[in-house]
């Protein structure tokens, strides 16, 4: 029932791209078998369903014609056989993840239709998992490189233009503190992830035509680039006082796990927003950390002990094959945060801890964006399918407007989308950044820290469809649910924006 359940849920947003019932019934047959992590690898072995595709590893594809494929039904083969390959991955079983990889990289193409980019970048996600396995020759081959903040704030402002969901997020937050601060004339606004001015310029803007005068406005901007806040302060400054605005800009060079409250300087009479854009996810890796050092078994370093196990490999076992495939199942066949990650929202310290410090402020209103979707899931094929059915949507968000030719595409796709596929797939513990999770687990999390939920008004919601409009957006969609927005691409929620506040104003 749980796998059935699962596979309608995937099958959601795939089957658009493949509508032949014939086509879409082996599709339901195959996930059926494959999302059940720990099954034996024979159930799902790729060659019981396409009896035309060897198993055997060799030099180029054993069937050059597969290149001819249809889209459609390359599209299908890729679905099987990455799933299939996740399958092998999770159980442990690398020589058959191995033979699955040498298929799909004679199909896929980071350059290609959506649904080849979309396994070009998931293979390299289960690729770099599986090498992990082996850390120095994973050190080897991915040398620390010095991340250019130039080129994260770019593919960051590049998705910005390509997308149409930053500017629909930063257009509901907006709308919302507007009418929060209706006759407020101290307001204090905390963005936790200060690096685009395009969102406060847009709301000075507004203020400048309040019917009372605008208030005086203090903007905290969060980041973790110096450089970054002191561009924000300077094009924020000019546009103000362009607009004869009494404001100050508030520079807090930190990463959000780290943030100190003091340094938010919030001060008596201030009417205080937060803005929160995509970024509370990233602290629920810090969790990890945590029942790691109160776990019996959490001084102990994976890597480590999967180390020493080398070290000590029985005499008898005389191939790398063959200790690949009876051991490394001991690393992969479960997920580490199976054993590591909070069985409850409860026992979230680092998140509960930041919630109640933000609560303790008293905020007015706190807007949060988040994804809507549950890549923090304990085992790997769960948190494979929900991926699938996530980044399907968004790299046909692009394939749907812009060229694939596209260098800018192409940067978004890499840098952006890729990187976030890797984080979700590949990494465990503190290094999994990419914890998204669905709407309904933060309104458990923020009204356990002490906030009260406030309705976005039908106002927000219809400049956002407006902004759609006027840019020409199609098949994006603003769905309302409770009092909360959901960012759509056709019926697929993929981003949701609700309003907090501190439960004093209830």
């Amino acid at each position: 029932m749980e796998s059935t359940l699962k596979v309608k849920s995937f099958n959601s947003h795939i089957t658009a791209h493949f509508v032949n019932k014939r086509v879409l019934s082996l599709v339901l047959l195959l996930m059926v078998g494959m999302v059940q992590e720990g099954r034996s690898s024979s159930v799902t072995s790729p060659h019981q369903f396409f009896p035309w595709m060897s198993l055997s590893p060799g030099i180029g594809s054993p069937h050059p014609w597969l290149r001819e494929l249809k889209s459609e039904e390359r599209g299908l083969c890729l679905i099987h056989l990455l799933l299939a390959c996740a399958n092998h991955v999770a159980v442990g079983s690398v020589e058959n993840a191995n033979i699955s990889l040498e298929h799909i990289s004679h199909l896929a193409s980071p350059d290609g239709d959506t649904m080849q980019r979309i396994a070009s970048y998931f293979t390299a996600a289960l690729a770099d998992r599986i090498l992990k396995g082996w850390p120095g020759l994973h050190k080897a081959l991915n040398p620390k490189q010095v991340s250019l903040i130039s080129e994260e704030i770019l593919v960051q402002r590049l998705f910005f233009e390509l997308c149409p969901f930053l500017k629909l997020s930063y257009v509901i937050t907006n709308e919302a503190i507007i009418e929060a601060m209706a006759g407020e004339k101290m307001v204090h606004i905390i963005d936790l992830n200060s690096f685009e001015p395009a969102q406060w310029i847009n709301l000075l803007q507004t203020l400048s035509a309040r019917p009372e005068g605008p208030p005086h406005l203090r903007i905290t901007g969060i980041h973790e680039q110096k450089e970054v806040l002191e561009k924000m302060a300077l094009r924020l400054t000019e546009e103000a006082e362009k607009l004869d605005i009494p404001f100050q800009f508030n520079p807090i060079v930190s990463k959000l796990e780290n943030l100190d409250l003091e340094n938010l300087r919030v001060k008596t009479g201030e009417a205080l927003a937060v803005s929160s854009v995509l970024q509370l996810h990233a602290l629920l890796a810090t969790d990890d950390e945590v029942h790691k050092r109160n776990s019996p078994s959490g001084s102990n370093n994976p890597s480590s002990n999967h180390f020493q196990r080398v070290l000590r490999m029985n005499q008898n076992r005389h191939t790398l094959g063959e200790w690949l495939e009876k051991d490394l199942v001991n690393v992969y066949s479960s997920s580490p945060d199976s054993a590591f990650s909070p069985p409850s929202l409860s026992t979230s310290p680092k998140m509960g801890s930041f919630l109640n410090a933000l609560r303790s402020l008293s905020p007015k209103l706190m807007v949060i964006t988040e994804q809507e979707s549950n890549h923090n899931g304990f085992t790997l094929m769960e948190r494979v399918t929900k991926a699938l059915n996530f980044y399907a949507a968004l790299f046909d968000c692009l394939e749907s407007t812009v060229s694939r030719a596209s260098l800018e595409r192409h940067k978004v796709e890499k840098m952006l989308f890729g990187e976030e596929i890797k984080n979700i797939i590949a990494c465990e513990g503190t290094e999994r950044k990419e914890r998204h999770e669905k709407l309904e687990k933060w309104i458990l999390r923020l009204e356990l820290a002490g906030f009260g939920s406030i309705p976005l008004s039908y106002h927000g919601r219809l400049q956002a469809n407006r902004l759609l409009q006027s840019y020409g957006y199609d098949g994006y969609k603003i769905k309302e649910e409770n009092g909360c927005l959901f960012i759509c691409w056709q019926d697929r929620p993929l981003f949701s924006v609700s309003a907090w506040r501190f439960r004093r104003y209830d």
